[in-house]
């Protein structure tokens, strides 16, 4: 089995990860839902090691995966639910985008829930599209979608598991639900939203390129 090399781009992005990885370390806000936050993305960091090494992924999709990460460890380090975008957003531009947009809560955990589905998609389909080489584009974006909607539920299971034994206090600080009843349906809702719209666009693209 051919065995795919990291280049120096490769090294080089996960070397940056790694330095955001440093500096988030400084003074998390909760460090016992960091450290939890964190094992989440050492472990998907090892998935996407392994995964480039066997199969190989595009340099873009490597990079997707990534970003990905990257929203989440800044997400850790503050805890989603006292992420400071807004606050960031009124001193440098004097916009309140919670207000424009009539939001009580705070979104961060939103967009972490909907770039799953965007940023994860290219990384998934390469390897649908190697478990399954004779599947038609249509399948595989079906098979991808349906993928990422069971993981966003396996992720609430884990979240809802994780409200039973801990404090009250300590499940919110990591789960991020502020109260909202319906987070969890949301979350699913937005990893399906954001898979199905870049699925879409790549679907569309491979529609383009394909031979007449």
């Amino acid at each position: 089995m051919i065995e795919y090399q990291l280049t120096f781009k490769h090294w080089l992005s996960l070397g940056f990860l790694t330095l955001a990885m440093v500096i988030a370390s400084i003074h998390p806000l909760e460090v016992e839902a960091y450290l939890m936050h964190q094992a989440g993305t050492l472990f998907m960091l090892a998935a996407l090691l392994f995964t480039q090494k066997k199969i190989g992924l595009s340099f873009c999709s490597f990079t997707l995966y990534l970003i990905f990460l990257l929203i989440h460890i800044v997400g850790a380090h503050y805890l989603y639910s006292y992420m400071p975008y807004n606050e960031w957003l009124m001193q440098l531009f004097s916009f309140d985008l919670n207000q424009a947009m009539g939001w009580s809560r705070n979104m961060y955990d939103r967009l972490v829930h909907l770039a799953c589905g965007l940023l994860l998609y290219p990384a998934l389909l390469r390897v649908f599209h190697i478990w399954l080489p004779e599947a038609k584009p249509f399948t595989l974006f079906l098979l991808v979608v349906q993928f990422i909607m069971a993981a966003s539920l396996i992720y609430e299971w884990i979240e809802w598991w994780i409200a039973l034994i801990l404090s009250p206090e300590e499940a919110e600080n990591y789960n991020g639900q502020q109260g909202d009843i319906w987070d969890a349906h949301m979350d699913m809702l937005l990893a399906t939203i954001g898979a199905l719209f870049t699925g879409g666009l790549m679907l569309i693209q491979s529609g383009k390129t394909s031979p007449k």
